[in-house]
């Protein structure tokens, strides 16, 4: 028996008009339903690489409207042979202009209703800006620093993280010691990432960074301002283990802050090879208590 014919679409080929039929949808089959006998859950499966218009929180202007890259899976069970691509999208669509940290967690469990699953993910990576005044001159320029937050819905728990990347200058105290005149320095960053109580914003982390390290990066400067920074980095020099323990911390503390990682790496200027330290922090559930560094 042929499918029913409910209307049709036509599209131009080789320059002429060609008609397809449009069948009820109905009448076409859900192979994902299909029952799988692998017996092995997919702990993610969804889609990645799509570039998306998010609105993010921004300290001074209330919000910023950007472009991000989104990975947005579910967990899928032992015995279901696929998920609904399309779905995705379509929980991404009813969110348009909503994707920020106060929403995540809706659009998570609505993308679990539509897919009838336990446990969605998303993973989100954009560029953030900020407009920043040279040190003397005080010419404004905007900087842009690369942000990733990643969110969790599994059952009625609910995971968040805000990260953000941010290029600072280091000068190296070993080589300032040992050196009749000069130090060596170079571009390093500061890969933070947070788990919290209550927001902590973009804008405080990098300045947590960039107090953490021998000076800041600036988008633009003038004669003037290169003198300054030059030897604001030489009055402050530091190692990688310097900047890690300089963000751990602030951050420990910061009584909103639940948990962190930060990674300091540097792209060493004489070296043949980056240099980086790690440290990883949660907080004790007793509070005034200090959690463990590891």
């Amino acid at each position: 028996m042929g499918r029913e014919i409910v209307g049709e679409v036509s599209y131009m080929a080789e320059g002429m008009y060609v008609s397809t039929p449009v069948v009820d949808t109905s009448e076409l089959e859900y192979f994902q339903n299909h029952r799988d006998y692998r017996e092995v859950a997919i702990e993610q499966v969804g889609v990645s690489d799509l570039q998306y218009p998010i609105t993010v929180l921004d300290r001074a202007q209330e919000k910023q409207n950007t472009i991000a890259t989104v990975n947005i899976s579910v967990g899928l069970p032992h015995d279901a042979k696929g998920t609904h691509m399309s779905r995705f999208i379509e929980a991404l669509e009813r969110h348009r202009g909503e994707l920020t940290v106060r929403t995540i967690p809706a659009v998570l469990q609505d993308l679990n209703r539509r897919l009838d699953a336990e446990s969605a993910h998303i993973e989100v990576h954009f560029p953030y800006f900020l407009e920043r005044s040279a040190p003397v001159n005080g010419v404004p320029a905007l900087m842009d620093y690369q942000c990733p937050f990643t969110g969790m819905v599994n059952g009625d728990k609910e995971d968040f993280v805000l990260g953000v990347k941010v290029p600072v200058t280091s000068l190296c105290p070993c080589s300032k010691t040992i050196s009749d005149y000069g130090a060596h320095n170079q571009r390093g960053y500061l890969d933070i990432q947070t788990r919290s109580d209550e927001i902590v914003w973009i804008e405080e982390l990098i300045d947590v960074a960039e107090a953490s390290a021998s000076a800041p990066v600036y988008a633009l400067l003038k004669r003037e301002d290169e003198r300054h920074l030059t030897m604001q980095a030489y009055d402050n020099p530091v190692f990688v283990e310097d900047m890690v323990r300089n963000v751990a911390v602030r951050l420990r503390d910061d009584t909103r802050v639940t948990w962190f990682r930060v990674r300091a790496e540097n792209h060493e200027s004489i070296h043949n090879h980056n240099a980086f330290a790690q440290v990883t922090w949660t907080r004790s559930v007793f509070k005034g208590v200090h959690g463990a560094f590891r």
